[in-house]
C-alpha cells in the first residue's frame, strides 16, 4: 500500500527526490515518515511529515540537506534530498502512522518496500 520510488545513483552533492505514493486508502490522516537502513547498520529516522503538512521534524544528520512535502491529493509523500554525501547511502523507506511518536518504527502500521541511494564520492 506505500510504494516508494526515485532511488538511484548520484554523485556527492547531488540532489535526488523521492516519491512515496499511498494505495488503497486514504492517507491524508496518517503522518508519513521516512527511515534509511545503510549497509551493516539498523535501520534509522530521517524526516517525517505531518497529516496536514506540518509537523516537520528531520534526523541531525539531514537538516539543512533534506527537505519533505506531501500532496494529500495524490496520496504522495516527496523528500528531497540535497547536498548528498557518501554517507547517505541506504535503502530509504517511506512509512505511514496514524498516531504515536515518529520516531519508534513499531508505531507505524504500513511499510513501503524501501528504494536504494547510492551517492559515490
Amino acid at each position: 500500500q506505500l510504494q516508494a520510488s526515485g532511488g538511484g545513483l548520484v554523485q556527492a552533492g547531488g540532489s535526488l527526490r523521492l516519491s512515496c505514493l499511498a494505495s488503497g486508502r486514504t492517507f491524508s490522516s496518517y503522518f508519513m515518515s521516512w527511515f534509511r537502513q545503510a549497509p551493516g547498520k539498523e535501520r534509522e529516522f530521517v524526516a517525517t511529515i505531518g497529516w496536514g503538512g506540518g509537523s516537520i521534524y528531520f534526523a541531525d544528520s539531514v537538516k539543512g540537506r533534506f527537505t519533505i512535502s506531501r500532496d494529500n491529493a495524490k496520496n504522495t509523500v516527496y523528500p528531497q534530498m540535497n547536498s548528498l554525501k557518501p554517507e547517505d547511502t541506504a535503502v530509504y523507506y517511506c512509512a505511514a502512522a496514524s498516531s504515536g511518536s515518529y520516531r519508534r518504527e513499531y508505531e507505524y502500521a504500513y511499510w513501503g518496500q524501501g528504494t536504494l541511494v547510492t551517492v559515490s564520492s
